[in-house]
Protein backbone atom coordinates (compact mmCIF):
# COMPACT_ATOMS: atom_id res chain seq x y z
CA UNK A 1 0.00 0.00 0.00
CA UNK A 2 2.29 3.00 1.21
CA UNK A 3 3.42 4.78 4.14
CA UNK A 4 1.13 7.08 4.70
CA UNK A 5 -2.50 6.92 5.98
CA UNK A 6 -5.21 6.28 3.04
CA UNK A 7 -8.47 6.45 2.64
CA UNK A 8 -10.34 3.65 1.55
CA UNK A 9 -13.33 3.76 -1.66
CA UNK A 10 -15.75 2.83 0.68
CA UNK A 11 -14.69 5.04 3.53
CA UNK A 12 -14.20 8.15 1.02
CA UNK A 13 -16.85 10.89 0.71
CA UNK A 14 -17.47 13.77 -1.08
CA UNK A 15 -14.76 15.22 -3.67
CA UNK A 16 -13.02 12.16 -3.16
CA UNK A 17 -15.65 9.97 -3.14
CA UNK A 18 -16.28 11.40 -6.70
CA UNK A 19 -12.87 10.87 -7.96
CA UNK A 20 -12.41 7.28 -6.57
CA UNK A 21 -15.72 6.61 -9.03
CA UNK A 22 -13.64 8.14 -12.08
CA UNK A 23 -11.00 6.18 -11.97
CA UNK A 24 -11.91 2.91 -9.73
CA UNK A 25 -11.79 -0.15 -11.64
CA UNK A 26 -13.56 -3.54 -11.11
CA UNK A 27 -15.01 -4.28 -7.45
CA UNK A 28 -14.31 -0.72 -6.80
CA UNK A 29 -10.07 -0.95 -6.93
CA UNK A 30 -8.53 2.26 -6.56
CA UNK A 31 -4.80 1.93 -7.64
CA UNK A 32 -2.36 2.43 -4.97
CA UNK A 33 -1.03 5.70 -6.67
CA UNK A 34 -3.90 7.31 -6.14
CA UNK A 35 -5.08 6.28 -2.73
CA UNK A 36 -1.75 8.10 -2.04
CA UNK A 37 -3.51 11.35 -2.96
CA UNK A 38 -6.44 10.70 -0.76
CA UNK A 39 -5.59 12.78 2.36
CA UNK A 40 -5.56 16.21 -0.71
CA UNK A 41 -7.76 14.66 -3.25
CA UNK A 42 -6.66 18.26 -4.54
CA UNK A 43 -3.78 16.54 -5.79
CA UNK A 44 -5.01 13.86 -7.14
CA UNK A 45 -7.23 15.55 -9.18
CA UNK A 46 -4.34 17.50 -10.57
CA UNK A 47 -2.28 14.28 -11.16
CA UNK A 48 -5.34 12.74 -12.94
CA UNK A 49 -5.38 15.82 -15.34
CA UNK A 50 -1.50 15.31 -16.27
CA UNK A 51 -1.15 11.78 -16.47
CA UNK A 52 -4.33 11.81 -18.83
CA UNK A 53 -3.53 14.80 -21.31
CA UNK A 54 0.51 13.56 -21.54
CA UNK A 55 -0.38 9.80 -22.37
CA UNK A 56 -3.75 9.73 -23.51
CA UNK A 57 -4.66 12.61 -25.03
CA UNK A 58 -6.00 12.51 -28.94
CA UNK A 59 -3.74 15.13 -30.09
CA UNK A 60 -0.65 13.64 -29.16
CA UNK A 61 1.60 12.62 -32.43
CA UNK A 62 3.57 10.08 -30.89
CA UNK A 63 2.80 6.27 -31.23
CA UNK A 64 1.24 5.56 -27.82
CA UNK A 65 2.81 2.50 -27.50
CA UNK A 66 6.12 4.34 -28.10
CA UNK A 67 5.09 6.77 -25.12
CA UNK A 68 4.40 4.12 -22.63
CA UNK A 69 8.26 2.58 -24.01
CA UNK A 70 9.43 6.01 -22.58
CA UNK A 71 7.88 5.74 -19.49
CA UNK A 72 9.01 2.51 -18.65
CA UNK A 73 12.65 3.44 -19.16
CA UNK A 74 12.24 6.23 -17.13
CA UNK A 75 11.09 4.45 -14.63
CA UNK A 76 13.51 1.49 -14.80
CA UNK A 77 16.28 4.47 -14.51
CA UNK A 78 14.32 5.91 -11.30
CA UNK A 79 14.58 2.20 -9.89
CA UNK A 80 10.49 2.26 -9.41
CA UNK A 81 8.81 -1.03 -10.10
CA UNK A 82 5.50 0.14 -9.38
CA UNK A 83 5.52 2.30 -12.29
CA UNK A 84 7.83 0.26 -14.56
CA UNK A 85 5.48 -2.90 -13.81
CA UNK A 86 2.26 -0.90 -15.00
CA UNK A 87 3.12 0.52 -17.72
CA UNK A 88 5.05 -2.78 -18.71
CA UNK A 89 2.04 -4.45 -19.03
CA UNK A 90 0.35 -1.31 -21.16
CA UNK A 91 3.05 -1.55 -23.47
CA UNK A 92 2.74 -5.21 -24.11
CA UNK A 93 -1.24 -4.96 -24.20
CA UNK A 94 -0.65 -2.17 -26.86
CA UNK A 95 2.07 -3.96 -28.85
CA UNK A 96 -0.14 -7.31 -29.03
CA UNK A 97 4.07 -9.01 -29.27
CA UNK A 98 5.21 -10.79 -26.15
CA UNK A 99 8.12 -11.60 -28.02
CA UNK A 100 9.13 -7.71 -29.02
CA UNK A 101 8.05 -6.56 -25.19
CA UNK A 102 10.40 -8.92 -23.97
CA UNK A 103 13.12 -7.38 -25.93
CA UNK A 104 11.76 -4.48 -25.48
CA UNK A 105 12.04 -5.02 -21.78
CA UNK A 106 15.43 -6.42 -21.62
CA UNK A 107 17.21 -4.09 -23.58
CA UNK A 108 15.45 -0.89 -21.14
CA UNK A 109 16.37 -2.97 -18.18
CA UNK A 110 20.41 -3.77 -19.34
CA UNK A 111 20.44 0.46 -20.49
CA UNK A 112 20.75 -0.36 -23.85
CA UNK A 113 17.93 0.79 -26.05
CA UNK A 114 19.72 0.97 -28.96
CA UNK A 115 19.58 -3.06 -29.30
CA UNK A 116 16.20 -3.02 -29.71
CA UNK A 117 15.55 0.53 -31.24
CA UNK A 118 17.29 2.48 -33.94
CA UNK A 119 16.43 6.29 -35.38
CA UNK A 120 13.87 8.53 -34.31
CA UNK A 121 13.00 6.24 -31.26
CA UNK A 122 16.41 5.51 -30.13
CA UNK A 123 17.08 9.19 -30.35
CA UNK A 124 13.81 10.44 -28.03
CA UNK A 125 14.83 6.99 -25.39
CA UNK A 126 18.00 8.68 -25.24
CA UNK A 127 16.49 11.81 -25.07
CA UNK A 128 14.43 10.25 -21.97
CA UNK A 129 17.41 8.50 -20.42
CA UNK A 130 19.48 12.43 -20.17
CA UNK A 131 16.24 13.69 -18.88
CA UNK A 132 15.97 11.67 -16.20
CA UNK A 133 20.04 10.93 -15.14
CA UNK A 134 21.74 14.43 -15.99
CA UNK A 135 19.00 16.93 -16.86
CA UNK A 136 21.42 19.72 -16.11
CA UNK A 137 23.90 18.44 -18.93
CA UNK A 138 21.14 18.71 -21.62
CA UNK A 139 21.27 21.84 -24.12
CA UNK A 140 20.21 22.95 -27.46
CA UNK A 141 22.16 20.78 -29.36
CA UNK A 142 20.24 17.88 -27.80
CA UNK A 143 17.37 19.40 -28.75
CA UNK A 144 18.89 19.92 -32.21
CA UNK A 145 19.76 16.24 -32.40
CA UNK A 146 15.97 15.08 -31.91
CA UNK A 147 14.94 17.45 -35.05
CA UNK A 148 17.88 16.12 -37.01
CA UNK A 149 16.41 12.54 -36.29
CA UNK A 150 12.85 13.41 -37.38
CA UNK A 151 11.07 14.41 -34.78
CA UNK A 152 8.79 17.80 -34.55
CA UNK A 153 9.04 20.44 -32.24
CA UNK A 154 5.34 19.13 -30.89
CA UNK A 155 6.68 15.59 -30.08
CA UNK A 156 9.84 16.72 -29.06
CA UNK A 157 7.68 18.32 -26.22
CA UNK A 158 5.92 15.29 -26.27
CA UNK A 159 8.80 13.03 -25.36
CA UNK A 160 9.83 15.89 -22.77
CA UNK A 161 6.32 15.64 -20.94
CA UNK A 162 6.41 12.16 -20.60
CA UNK A 163 9.47 11.84 -19.53
CA UNK A 164 8.94 14.33 -16.77
CA UNK A 165 5.74 13.30 -15.80
CA UNK A 166 7.31 9.89 -15.03
CA UNK A 167 9.93 11.64 -12.95
CA UNK A 168 7.00 13.21 -10.92
CA UNK A 169 5.31 9.78 -10.69
CA UNK A 170 8.17 7.75 -9.39
CA UNK A 171 9.05 10.68 -7.19
CA UNK A 172 5.59 10.58 -5.88
CA UNK A 173 5.68 6.76 -5.64
CA UNK A 174 8.91 6.22 -3.78
CA UNK A 175 8.60 8.68 -1.80
CA UNK A 176 5.43 7.66 0.00
CA UNK A 177 6.22 3.68 0.03
CA UNK A 178 3.39 3.11 -2.67
CA UNK A 179 3.33 -0.52 -3.92
CA UNK A 180 1.68 -2.85 -6.10
CA UNK A 181 -0.38 -4.77 -3.31
CA UNK A 182 -4.14 -5.08 -4.52
CA UNK A 183 -3.42 -3.26 -8.10
CA UNK A 184 -4.88 -4.67 -10.91
CA UNK A 185 -1.70 -4.70 -12.81
CA UNK A 186 -1.86 -2.28 -16.41
CA UNK A 187 -5.43 -1.31 -17.05
CA UNK A 188 -6.14 2.09 -18.92
CA UNK A 189 -8.20 4.14 -19.99
CA UNK A 190 -9.18 2.05 -23.25
CA UNK A 191 -10.59 -0.50 -20.81
CA UNK A 192 -13.59 1.18 -19.86
CA UNK A 193 -16.97 2.82 -22.16
CA UNK A 194 -16.87 5.57 -20.05
CA UNK A 195 -14.88 8.49 -21.97
CA UNK A 196 -14.09 10.45 -18.58
CA UNK A 197 -12.89 6.93 -17.02
CA UNK A 198 -9.11 7.12 -15.65
CA UNK A 199 -6.82 4.45 -15.04
CA UNK A 200 -3.40 4.43 -14.10
CA UNK A 201 -1.79 1.50 -16.50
Amino acid sequence: MTWIETISYNDATGKLKKLYDRIKGPNNNVDNIMLAHSLRPHTMEGHMALYKHVLHNSRNRLDKSYLETIGVYVSILNSCDYCAEHHFAGLSRLLKDDSRAATIRSSLERGNPASAFGGKELAGLLYAGKLTTAPASLSRDDIRMLRDSGFSDGEILELNQVAAYFAYANRAVLGLGVDTQGDIIGLSPGDSDDSENWRHS
